[in-house]
């Protein structure tokens, strides 16, 4: 059975740094897509940041880009977000998702993972 606990969130001011955290059983790193989504309130689950061995890639989405990045422990079973230069607007529940599945164009599409763990609250305070 696949399953994700996302954890590490909280509160930090503007200018800061947070390292989020995804452990995973159930599945080998090879074989899958791990993805960290957030959602703001409002405002439509969106993709942040995906690894995939089996793509041989790392994507990130535009607004992240230079200031997240996507480290992985394949030994601890942990893909980590690492988030720097916190903006107010990074506000959000982050949510790790993981797919066997998933297609490269449709890689940072909610859509196309079915398998999530729950959210972490991150708050960037002005």
């Amino acid at each position: 059975e696949v399953q994700l606990q996302a954890s590490g969130g909280g509160l930090v001011q503007a200018g800061g740094s947070l390292r989020l955290s995804c452990a995973y059983s159930g599945f080998t790193f090879d074989d899958y897509v791990i993805a960290w989504f957030r959602q703001a309130p409002g405002k439509e689950r969106e993709g942040v940041s995906c690894i995939s061995d089996r793509f041989g890639s790392t994507n990130y989405e535009d607004s992240v880009k230079g200031r997240f990045s996507l480290p992985a422990d394949t030994n601890k079973n942990t893909v980590y977000l690492q988030m720097n230069s916190l903006k107010p607007e990074d506000t959000a529940v982050y949510y790790c998702a993981a797919s066997s599945t998933v297609i490269a164009s449709a890689i940072m599409s909610p859509a196309s993972y079915r398998s999530w763990g729950q959210g972490t609250q991150v708050t960037v305070s002005s």
